[in-house]
């Protein structure tokens, strides 16, 4: 299993609603992504410097999974929506026996 994790440091404007509208944006993929196995998404609730506003943990059978996804027409759509409201991200994948 590849698991994909991403963290989410969003713009100040709208910033509550914009992480909200995400969070369930991202979760709509659920169903929409055939190579999703999971998903977990959460919103930060520790204020500190180092903290992220929003992670994704996302699993997938293996690399193909992960390349359907990232083309895959809905999640681009979220891609959009994401790179709009955010200041940068993170992310790390990583096999998992």
């Amino acid at each position: 299993m590849l698991v994909h994790i991403v963290m989410l440091k969003f713009k100040e404007e709208n910033k509550k609603a914009n992480i909200i509208q995400t969070k369930q944006m991202l979760e709509n993929l659920m169903g929409a992504v055939p190579s999703l196995r999971s998903m977990d998404v959460g919103v930060n609730s520790i204020e500190a410097d180092r903290a992220m506003d929003l992670s994704l943990i996302a699993v997938f059978e293996g690399k193909e999974g992960l390349d359907a996804y990232d083309s895959h027409p809905e999640h681009q759509k979220v891609l959009t929506f994401i790179k709009s409201v955010t200041t940068y991200s993170k992310a790390c994948d990583y096999m998992r026996a």
